[in-house]
């Protein structure tokens, strides 16, 4: 397992509107321990551009990490969505869905799925809009509902918010119901664990959550973002990585994933990290997991 992947391809991600994403940053650790690298995009990265790298141009023997919720909380109500005829019954079944109603969508986005007759009561929207079905009759509490993987999250010492959540700087939902839409477009491309089993060659995409990464790298989940580059610097080195050159300023998204392919480089021949302990096959098959929580 140590030498399974030679390329370790981190993807911070967004969810934004529009056609090219400020909040889209990727970055490449090699398996010779070079210093990660920032893979840049004539013009900035769109959702589209990652989707045509991750399809057409991967290098061989990569572990893509992208940084959303693959899928939707299920182990809590038995369902993604209560009492919805066309709730799916496992996570590419989701992804279809997505895209099915999104397909009209410019860039990727998933507004048209927030905006749903049916789905959006599931949802926490902006404006105080919270849909009737945003909290499970079993999610006493009032942050939404979670999935298994982001429980044990929590126990690892992150602050992970409900993917039904659309509200506020930290939420991740528009990230990964837009996410959904490039791994519906992946299928016969690109297997994601652990929804598929993990291949013995080729490249795979594992959802990943940066915080884990950073506090690996001896940082917080309350100080996890990282703008400078000496912090940087000693992020890598907590990682076992060499410092990258100095540029110029570094913002938090590139940081995010720079530490993050460092990290997976690092972590990628951990077997427990490929056989957490709470993940059954029913998890691994609508929830999915993510990397790194044992």
């Amino acid at each position: 397992m140590a030498d399974r992947f030679r390329h370790f391809l981190a993807i911070d991600w967004s969810g934004a509107r529009g056609e090219r994403q400020k909040g889209i940053a990727l970055a490449m650790a090699a398996l010779d321990g070079a210093p990660p690298r920032l893979i840049g995009n004539p013009g900035g990265w769109s959702r589209a551009a990652v989707l045509g790298l991750l399809r057409d141009n991967l290098p061989e023997d990569t572990l893509v990490g992208l940084d959303l919720g693959i899928s939707l909380p299920f182990a809590d109500c038995g369902a993604f969505f209560p009492g919805w005829q066309a709730s799916p019954e496992d996570a590419p079944s989701l992804w279809a869905l997505v895209e099915r109603i999104c397909a009209g969508d410019p860039h990727l986005s998933a507004q048209s799925f927030v905006d749903h007759d049916e789905a959006s009561r599931y949802f926490r929207r902006d404006k105080g809009r919270e849909g009737a079905a945003f909290r499970c009759d079993r999610a006493s509490h009032g942050r939404g509902r979670f999935r298994v993987a982001e429980l044990m999250q929590a126990q690892q010492g992150c602050t992970p918010y409900s993917n039904f959540n659309l509200v506020g700087a930290a939420q991740v939902g528009k990230s990964s119901l837009t996410g959904m839409r490039v791994l519906h477009a992946l299928r016969g491309y690109l297997p994601v664990w652990p929804v598929d089993d993990l291949p013995e060659t080729g490249s795979v995409l594992v959802e990943i959550y940066t915080t884990i990464a950073a506090i690996a790298a001896n940082r917080t989940a309350r100080k996890s973002k990282i703008r400078d580059h000496a912090e940087l610097a000693a992020a890598l080195q907590a990682l076992g990585s060499p410092a990258v050159d100095n540029y110029g300023p570094i913002d938090d998204h590139s940081a995010d994933a720079l530490i993050t392919a460092a990290w997976l480089r690092a972590n990628a021949g951990r077997k427990e990290l490929w056989s957490p302990k709470a993940l059954t096959d029913k998890i691994a098959q609508t929830e999915g997991w993510t990397f790194g929580v044992a």
